[in-house]
C-alpha cells in the first residue's frame, strides 16, 4: 500500500514552521551566549525532527539540508566546535534555506534540489578549527518565495481562514482547566449531599430548595460534560498520523535486513488524544521493529516451513467503548519460549526446576524483565536489553493501559495494547479499606460483587471464591497495604474483581464509596517512585485519594506466596492440568505439587491434546467450558488413543447438573468434581485412589 503523503503535508508544513521559528529564536539567543547548552540542544532537536519528518514523507532536499544542519549542531552540542558570529550566520542560512523549501511544499510547487553550495559550507564547518568556525562570506539574504511574491494584476480579496492554529501548550492548558472544572463540580455535588443531610436532620422544609439545587447541579453537569467533550475533541487525532508513516518505515526496514515484509494497516481512523499519540510512537515502533527483526523469518526459512516468502505484519486498531485496542501482529516464528526459559536460567533469574515448571504465559512475561533479551549479538535493533520493559512501562505506567501477548510456534506473535482514548478524564472507583479511601482506575476493574461469607473457600493455603467457573484468589486490600482490618459486615464479602492480562484477583474492601469520571493528577517528582500508586484524585471534600496501580498490587499479592513450587522428585507422578482459566490452573497446580505431583499446564482443550500427545502423563485434569476444544471432546479424543485409553481422567468444572455428569461418564471420565464443592484433600484422595 503506497503512502499518500498529501494527507500529511499540511501538518508537516505547520510543524516545520514551528521548528524553524524555534531555531531562529535559538540562534538569536546564541548571539548573547554561544555556549548555552540548553539552547543548542533545543535547536538540534528541531533540526533532527525536521530531518526525520521530511524523510518519512520523502522530501529528500529538505532532509538533506536538515541533516547537514544536524551534523553541525551535533558537533556544537558535543563540544567539538564553538560558535562565532560568522558560523551562526551560516547556520542561519541553512534555516532560511529550509524555510524556502517548506514554502515550496506549502505552495504545492516542485521541490527544488538542496542548495549544494550551502550544504558544502555546512560540511566544511566540521573540519574547521575547534576554537572558532572559519566560514566563507556571509550568505545572501533570503529571497521571498514564489508564494510570497506580490501578485500581478488586481489586488486579491482577503478571505478568512477556515482554521485557526492554536499552540499545543495553549490547548493543553485548556484541557487541564477543564479537568479542574470537573474536579470543582465534585464539590458542588458534595454540597448537594450536605444539604440533603441537613434536611433529614431538620425534619423538612428544604424540599423545594433541594430540588432546585439538584436540577441546577445536573444542568451544569450536562453543560460541563459537553464543553469538556468539545474541548477534548480539538486535541483528538486519527491514528493514521502515526500508523501510515510507521508502516512505510517498517517496510523499508525489512528491505534493509534482506527480508520481504508487508505491513498492513487497519482501523487508522480511530482517534486518540494527541497526548497519547505523542507517547505511543516509541513503544509502537519498538514492537514493530521487533516483529521485523525477531518475528519474521528469512524468505528461505519461510518457504521451507510452507509459508509465503513475504512476511506480513499487521497494525490494527479498534474502539471498545472508551478504549482503543491496538494490535501489532506478525506471521513469523513465534516467541522462542524454550530459549526464553533457558536465558532466564543463564541470567540467574530462575533455577532449572523453576524455569521448566513455568507455564507459557509466565515464560512470555519474562520478556518484560529489564535487560532481558534472547538475541545472541548486539545490533542496532536487537540484543541491547532495553526494550520490552520500556514498552511495558510506557503502556502501563505513562498511558494507564494494558499490554498482553499471544504467541504460537511457527504461527506468529501478537501484542495487544488497550489504551484509554484520553488521559484527561478517566473512570475511577473509590473504595474504603482499613479506615482509609483508595481508588482504582476503571480499566483494571472487571466487576463488583457482594457474596455471603459461605462462598469463601481455602485452596492451596489461600482463600478463593469461584467466579465464572474459575478459582479466583481473594486478598484483603487492608492486609496488602498493611492497614488494620475493619470489615463493615463480617458475614459478607464485598469484592472488587481486578483483571490484569488475564490474571484475576478479588480484592476485599470495607465499602464502595463512589464511581465517577475524574481527573487523575500525576504524583509530584519526589513520590513518583512509589510502586503501588499511579496518581491522585480529589474528592468533593478536597481530599486527595491515592489511585492504586492494580498490576503492582497483584504482584504484591503474588510476592507473598512462592511463585513456583518445586516439582518434587524425578519419580513423581506426572499430571496434566487443562483449564482456560489462568487462576484455576495455578491453584490446581499448587494443590497437586503440595501433594508431590509433577504438573504440566495447558490453556485449552486443543493445547491439552497436543501436550498429552507430546508427553506421557499418569493422570489428566480437565475443565469442560474451554475454547477450541471442550473437556468432553478432549476426554473422548484421549480415550481413542492407546496411550490414554486407561489413564485416569478427572473433570473439574462448575457444571453440576446430572446431564453433564452422565455425559462425562459417557466419554470416559473417571471422576467428576464440581468447583463449587471443591476440596483440595478430596482431589488428592481421588487421584491417589485412581492411580493406585
Amino acid at each position: 500500500m503506497a503512502l499518500d503523503v498529501r494527507r500529511f503535508i499540511a501538518r508537516f508544513v505547520d510543524e516545520a514552521r514551528d521548528h524553524l521559528q524555534q531555531m531562529e529564536d535559538g540562534l538569536r539567543r546564541l548571539e548573547g551566549d554561544p555556549t548555552d547548552q540548553a539552547v543548542i540542544d533545543a535547536v538540534f532537536r528541531s533540526a533532527h525532527t525536521i530531518k526525520g519528518s521530511s524523510r518519512m514523507l520523502k522530501l529528500m532536499p529538505i532532509a538533506e539540508t536538515a541533516h547537514r544542519l544536524e551534523d553541525v549542531l551535533g558537533a556544537l552540542r558535543d563540544g567539538g566546535l564553538t560558535l562565532d558570529g560568522e558560523g551562526r550566520r551560516v547556520l542561519q542560512g541553512g534555516v532560511d534555506a529550509i524555510g524556502r523549501q517548506v514554502d515550496q511544499v506549502a505552495a504545492g510547487t516542485d521541490l527544488a534540489p538542496a542548495d549544494q553550495a550551502l550544504c558544502d559550507r555546512l560540511a566544511t564547518l566540521l573540519t574547521g578549527p575547534a576554537d572558532g568556525l572559519a566560514v566563507p562570506p556571509a550568505l545572501p539574504e533570503r529571497a521571498p518565495a514564489e508564494s510570497e511574491a506580490a501578485p500581478k494584476g488586481a489586488d486579491p480579496v482577503p478571505k478568512a481562514s477556515q482554521t485557526v492554529r492554536v499552540g499545543l501548550d495553549k490547548l493543553d492548558d485548556l484541557i487541564r482547566l477543564m479537568g479542574e472544572v470537573v474536579s470543582s463540580h465534585a464539590r458542588l455535588r458534595q454540597r448537594l449531599a450536605d444539604v440533603r443531610a441537613i434536611e433529614r436532620r431538620s425534619g423538612g422544609g428544604l424540599g423545594g430548595f433541594i430540588r432546585d439545587l439538584r436540577d441546577d447541579v445536573f444542568a451544569q453537569e450536562r453543560l460541563m460534560e459537553d464543553l469538556h467533550g468539545k474541548a477534548l475533541a480539538m486535541r483528538m487525532l486519527p491514528l493514521s498520523m502515526l500508523f501510515d508513516p510507521i508502516a512505510r518505515q517498517i517496510r523499508d526496514l525489512g528491505q534493509s535486513l534482506g527480508k520481504e515484509v508487508d505491513c498492513l494497516v487497519a482501523g487508522a481512523d480511530i482517534a486518540l488524544d494527541r497526548q497519547l499519540i505523542d507517547r505511543l510512537g516509541d513503544p509502537l515502533l519498538h514492537l514493530l521493529r521487533n516483529a521485523v527483526d525477531h518475528g519474521i523469518e528469512p524468505a528461505d526459512r519461510r518457504r521451507a516451513a510452507g509459508k509465503p516468502a513475504v512476511g506480513t505484519i499487521r497494525l490494527t486498531a479498534r474502539q471498545d467503548a472508551g478504549w482503543a485496542v491496538i494490535t501489532v501482529s506478525d506471521d513469523g516464528a513465534g516467541l522462542p519460549l524454550d530459549e526464553i526459559r533457558a536465558k532466564a536460567v543463564r541470567k540467574g533469574l530462575l533455577a532449572d526446576s523453576q524455569a521448566s515448571a513455568l507455564s507459557d504465559r509466565e515464560a512470555i512475561g519474562l520478556i518484560f524483565t529489564p535487560g532481558f533479551s534472547t538475541s545472541p549479538i548486539l545490533t542496532e535493533l536487537s540484543g541491547r536489553g532495553v526494550g520490552m520493559d520500556v514498552v511495558k512501562r510506557a503502556v502501563v505506567g505513562d498511558m494507564q493501559g494494558t499490554i498482553d501477548v499471544e504467541t504460537a510456534v511457527g504461527q506468529g506473535t501478537s501484542f495487544v495494547l488497550r489504551l484509554p482514548l484520553s488521559l484527561a478524564l478517566m473512570r475511577v472507583l473509590l473504595v474504603a479499606a482499613g479506615g482509609q479511601q483508595f481508588a482504582f482506575s476503571g480499566q483494571y476493574v472487571a466487576g463488583l460483587m457482594s457474596l455471603p461469607l459461605s462462598r469463601l473457600r481455602t485452596v492451596a493455603d489461600r482463600e478463593v471464591v469461584v467466579i465464572d467457573s474459575e478459582f479466583v484468589p481473594v486478598a484483603s486490600l487492608a492486609g496488602l497495604l498493611g492497614l488494620p482490618e475493619r470489615w463493615g459486615r463480617p458475614d459478607t464479602l464485598l469484592l472488587v474483581l481486578i483483571d490484569v492480562r488475564g490474571k484475576r484477583m478479588a480484592v476485599r474492601v470495607d465499602a464502595l464509596v463512589d464511581e465517577a469520571d475524574m481527573v487523575i493528577k500525576p504524583l509530584p517528582d519526589h513520590l513518583r517512585g512509589l510502586p503501588l500508586v499511579s496518581g491522585m484524585v480529589m474528592t468533593g471534600r478536597d481530599a486527595l485519594i491515592a489511585v492504586l496501580q492494580a498490576p503492582a498490587l497483584l504482584d504484591l499479592d503474588l510476592a507473598g506466596r512462592s511463585a513456583v513450587r518445586a516439582v518434587g522428585e524425578a519419580t513423581a507422578r506426572r499430571v496434566l492440568v487443562v483449564d482456560d482459566s489462568l487462576n484455576t490452573r495455578e491453584i490446581e497446580k499448587d494443590v497437586l505439587e503440595a501433594h508431590g505431583y509433577a504438573v504440566t499446564l495447558a490453556e485449552d482443550g486443543r493445547d491439552g491434546l497436543q501436550k498429552a500427545q507430546a508427553g506421557d502423563f499418569d493422570a489428566i485434569l480437565t475443565d469442560i467450558e474451554m475454547p477450541h476444544m471442550d473437556g468432553f471432546a478432549l476426554t473422548e479424543a484421549l480415550r481413542a488413543t492407546d496411550r490414554y485409553r486407561d489413564c485416569p481422567i478427572v473433570i473439574v468444572t462448575s457444571r453440576q447438573n446430572d446431564d453433564d455428569r452422565r455425559r462425562g461418564i459417557a466419554v470416559g471420565a473417571d471422576a467428576y468434581i464440581v468447583k463449587g464443592d471443591f476440596d483440595q484433600n478430596s482431589l488428592a484422595e481421588t487421584l491417589r485412589s485412581l492411580l493406585g
